[in-house]
Formats: C-alpha cells, structure tokens, sequence
C-alpha cells in the first residue's frame, strides 16, 4: 500500500510541470507582444541616434524575457522526462537522463541570461565606474557556475552509470 502512493506521488509534480510551463508560455507570447509594441513605436518616432540606444536596450530587455522563458520550459520538460514519462519526442541536446543533465542545461542557460543582462547595461552606460562593480558581480557568478558544471563534468565522466559495461 504505501509502496503504491510512494509510487504513483511521483504525479504531484505534474504541479509543477504545469506550472512551469503556464509561466513559460505567459513569458514568451508577453515578450511577442512586446516586440510587437516596440517595433510600432519605433517607426512612428522621431528617428535619432539616442532613440536607437533605447531601441537597442528594449530588445535586449525582451531578450531576457525569452530567455527566461525558454528556463522555464526547459524546466517543465525535464521534470516532465524525469518524473513523469521519458518518451518525449525531444531532440537529443534537449533529452535529460538525470537531475545534473537538468542542471547542466539550466546552468547554460543562466550563464547565457546573466550575459545579456550585462550586455544591456553596458548599452545604456553612462560611464560611470558602477558597471564595474556590476559587471565583476556578474562574471563572478559565471566563474563559480562554470566552474560548477566543469566539476560536475568531471565528476560524471570518472563514474559509471548503473548497466554501463566495463
């Protein structure tokens, strides 16, 4: 009896998958309708090199958006292969075995995001000596991630996985 429930628990995180993927959705068709609003106002203003600066800056900013989306769905695929069915007809980068294969594709995909938001503050720089504290703040965090997936690497490549043959 209590085998079964421990079992069929595994289900709860349908909640999350759910969730994940309602978020993702919501994320990206917002982003659409973004790019949409921005590349209206764009060809209805004055066209002027700081107006192609803010320009700039929005799409980077609607970037983020995607990028965050695409986490989220990542997310949501890979509870979903995990826990629930594994028979998703995914592409192979996108096929998670385990918790570190999600992991690892959620790191990239971080490292990628935190690259962007850098990117968009140095559009607007003012050049002031802030982005300096910004920009060290985010590479040490890229450092420590990186380093994290090439420990974690390293680590999977010295072990051997259950039914693996010697």
């Amino acid at each position: 009896m209590v085998r079964r429930i421990l079992a069929s628990s595994r289900y709860f995180i349908a909640i999350a998958v759910l969730g994940s993927f309602l978020a993702a959705v919501a994320l990206i068709v917002y982003g659409a309708l973004v790019v949409l609003e921005v590349t209206w106002h764009a060809f209805s203003a004055d066209i002027d090199p700081e107006g192609a600066k803010k320009l700039a800056v929005q799409f980077i900013e609607i970037i983020d958006l995607f990028l965050l989306g695409t986490v989220l769905y990542i997310v949501a695929l890979g509870l979903y292969e995990l826990f629930i069915d594994n028979r998703l007809p995914l592409p192979e980068w996108l096929l998670i075995d385990d918790l570190d294969d999600l992991k690892d594709k959620l790191i990239g995909v971080v490292i990628v995001l935190l690259g962007v938001t850098f990117l968009g503050k140095v559009v607007i720089w003012d050049g002031s000596r802030d982005i300096i504290y910004f920009g060290g703040a985010v590479a040490l965090v890229i450092l420590a991630l990186g380093g994290f997936l090439a420990i974690g690497g390293q680590k999977g490549r010295g072990s051997k996985k259950l039914g693996d043959q010697a």
